[in-house]
């Protein structure tokens, strides 16, 4: 397939299966001038081969087929064509993928986990995973990234009519990894999709997830969670097209930085396109100083082609912890430290407490502890 214009300007301006459609970066693009194009290893422009390994361990619910299928599967693309040159290099280069399948009216007893571990950072590796719910099916998957990678990837949800999906995605790479994913749904209709993204951990993370819809009432809840230390690179970059009417769309991404040079990016992209009359639609971002030496871009934009709107906002918000709510909370004896901990984890919490999976949402607030943890470990040594 070749290159295709939206007929919108959006971040995401161009579509192609074919690497050769997209020029290489050089950072002055708009989709590229917030990232660190030297920190991408040549994810970007060709050079990284994929000779790297990254692992993929399944623990599927008893209803639900997990295949591993060859490039040339008819499954395979059928929901998202790559939006940017990382992405078309990835469908380009992945040598097999991870197809899910939950068939039509079935509810998945359990959540299916694919455990993705990188092996080694020093050689790039690249993938592809697609979910199918099948009409009226509903399950849960978990997409858990661990290990040491470079890691480029496109996973895509086909959620099928009346069928209902939630996804978490946890992103806990090691400290030397590198991962660019685009993740999109399409929906049909009065279909439902929840996502979670969690990002902690590696050098360099690039998530940008995307929803599009085929029928009317199609609703997409889109939440984020990040927290980065010092040096972290961690960049969130959405779009939800509005294309049908009577659809819904809900996102809320949320983060917190602390140390020198942690740098969070957030984009929040909503198209409603002129036939999209009663779309209902809103995006939030908030993000939470807690150091000198940080870096926050947070950008929405809401481009609207009709005047037939339920509803249509953006809001987006950065700041340091609140002297008066820290002053409260040890005015009542509680050290610095947890007066501290208890405002980020109120902050963090309220779309922690969102993900339906119990043990994971344990283990993110259990993580964020430790953050905190080692954040103020490092101050107390900055202090002596």
């Amino acid at each position: 397939m070749g290159l295709q214009q939206r007929p919108v300007s959006t971040l995401h301006e161009r579509e192609s299966y074919d690497v050769a459609d997209f020029e290489v970066p050089t950072g002055r693009e708009e989709e590229w001038r917030f990232t660190p194009l030297r920190r991408l290893r040549g994810l970007h422009n060709g050079t990284a081969e994929g000779d790297g390994k990254v692992l993929v361990e399944i623990e599927a619910a008893p209803e639900v087929t997990v295949e591993t299928a060859g490039r040339g599967d008819a499954r395979l693309g059928r929901a998202y064509v790559p939006a940017d040159r990382v992405s078309a290099q990835a469908w380009a280069s992945f040598a097999e993928a991870t197809v899910v399948t939950v068939p039509k009216e079935i509810v998945a007893s359990r959540p299916t986990v694919l455990r993705l571990h990188g092996e080694d950072a020093t050689a790039a590796a690249y993938g592809h995973i697609t979910v199918i719910l099948e009409p009226f099916a509903e399950a849960t998957v978990v997409l858990a990234h661990r290990g040491s990678a470079t890691y480029a990837d496109n996973v895509e949800f086909v959620v099928g009519d009346g069928a209902r999906l939630s996804v978490i995605s946890l992103h806990d790479w090691a400290d030397d990894s590198v991962h660019v994913s685009h993740q999109h749904a399409r929906l049909g209709r009065d279909a439902r999709f929840v996502s979670h993204n969690v990002t902690l951990g590696g050098d360099l993370v690039r998530v940008s997830p995307s929803v599009s819809y085929d029928a009317p009432g199609g609703d997409a809840e889109l939440y984020g969670v990040y927290f980065a230390d010092g040096g972290q690179h961690l960049e969130h970059r959405l779009l939800v097209d509005h294309a049908v009417p009577h659809c819904r769309s809900r996102v809320d991404y949320r983060g917190a930085l602390q140390d020198q040079d942690a740098h969070v990016v957030w984009i929040g992209d909503v198209i409603i396109r002129a036939e999209a009359e009663g779309t209902d639609t809103y995006e939030l971002n908030r993000n939470l100083v807690l150091t000198d030496g940080t870096r926050v871009d947070s950008v929405p934009n809401l481009e609207i082609l009709t005047g037939e709107v339920a509803g249509a906002g953006h809001a987006s918000a950065s700041g340091r912890l609140d002297d008066e709510h820290l002053f409260y909370l040890q005015a009542r004896g509680i050290p610095h430290d947890e007066a501290r901990r208890m405002v980020v984890r109120g902050f963090l919490g309220q779309l922690i407490e969102r993900i339906e999976v119990e043990d994971i949402r344990l283990k993110v607030a259990e993580a964020i502890d430790a953050e905190l943890d080692q954040g103020a470990a490092d101050g107390g040594a900055r202090g002596r």
